[in-house]
């Protein structure tokens, strides 16, 4: 069950910011941030300092289809990389103070890698151009490996988990998954993805309308979605969205694929959404949709569409600038005022 936020705490904090040495609300979303963590943590002067990313790695049958700029074997390698800090998300983990986890929960890759947490449910979904991509079931265990894995970071005292993740082809389900959750016209959420050509581009829009008409998902039922229209990764992470916030831990979402499972686990659980940090705002155009449909207002705008969870990781200081804002600045009556 998802913990409720400690209002009082947040009122304490709110009291706290307006009595900092500045104009009350001068300090913008900082002060937004550091309230709500506050309300998260049950204390006035919430901390951030332990930190985590978690960076799901999974493929998709949907691949076959020629969505995707890169082949499969891709995902593999990626996850070969991250097990030795040489990805774009271990370089700015190192920078911000993170510990980086990977957890393979559905690649296709067969080679056990030191450094990879292996709970592959499925050697990659199915092709959900054709049928469901994966069971219910396995659905369920996708989720439940992500659960597990926040549960982990938290009584480990990891106090904020960065949303990551890795599967050539996975901005496809995505896009899917918002199409039915938000129920924005189709055309107007497909984006490049990994850089495909125009061609592509016009070819992946009728791919994922196949899938919508194939599978007839119910946007009444996040887990039908998630099952018929999803990937491995992105169910592992609305678990990890899941176990985070029953375990009372803040989550920084990245780009649209972290999205589109926060999206999922709030669709489950809307009040997850008190926990949910939208760490930047994607080129990718169903980003935008999915953080309005979870009233979320991203920190940072870079034009990033690489995923892995590095928009999410670039947030991290600006959590921290909020803690130590309320935590260091003079009050007025420290002043004599």
């Amino acid at each position: 069950m998802v913990k409720q936020l400690h209002l009082a705490v947040m009122e304490e904090a709110r009291n706290r910011w307006d009595q900092l040495t500045k104009p009350p609300g001068s300090l913008g979303k900082l002060e937004e941030i550091g309230i709500r963590l506050a309300g998260i943590q049950g204390t006035v002067f919430p901390s951030v300092e332990r930190r985590a990313v978690v960076v799901m790695c999974g493929d998709h049958g949907v691949t076959a289809e020629g969505v995707s700029a890169f082949p499969s074997e891709v995902t593999g390698l990626m996850m070969q990389n991250f097990a030795g800090g040489k990805a774009g998300v271990n370089v700015l983990a190192r920078q911000m103070g993170a510990d980086v986890h990977v957890v393979d929960v559905g690649s296709r890759c067969e080679v056990e890698i030191p450094g990879v947490l292996r709970k592959k449910i499925k050697s990659g979904t199915d092709n959900l151009a054709v049928g469901p991509a994966m069971t219910r079931d396995e659905a369920l265990a996708a989720l439940e490996v992500g659960r597990e894995t926040a549960r982990n970071l938290s009584a480990d005292g990891v106090q904020v988990i960065a949303l990551g993740e890795m599967g050539i082809g996975n901005t496809t389900p995505s896009s899917a998954i918002a199409a039915v959750l938000t129920g924005h016209p189709l055309a107007e959420l497909v984006g490049r993805g990994t850089g495909i050509d125009e061609n592509t581009l016009s070819l992946k829009g009728q791919v994922i309308q196949r899938a919508l008409d194939v599978n007839q998902p119910n946007p009444q039922d996040a887990l039908d979605v998630l099952a018929k229209v999803g990937g491995l990764e992105i169910a592992g992470l609305a678990g990890v969205v899941l176990g985070a916030a029953e375990a009372g831990t803040a989550v920084l979402v990245d780009g649209v694929i972290a999205a589109a499972a926060a999206l999922t686990a709030y669709r489950m659980e809307p009040a997850v959404g008190a926990y949910l940090f939208a760490s930047h705002l994607s080129q990718e155009p169903a980003h935008r949709v999915m953080l309005a449909a979870m009233e979320l207002s991203p920190l940072l705008q870079l034009e990033m569409r690489l995923g892995e969870g590095t928009g999410a990781v670039l947030a991290m200081p600006l959590l921290e600038a909020a803690t130590r804002l309320v935590r260091e600045m003079a009050t007025f009556a420290d002043l004599g005022l």
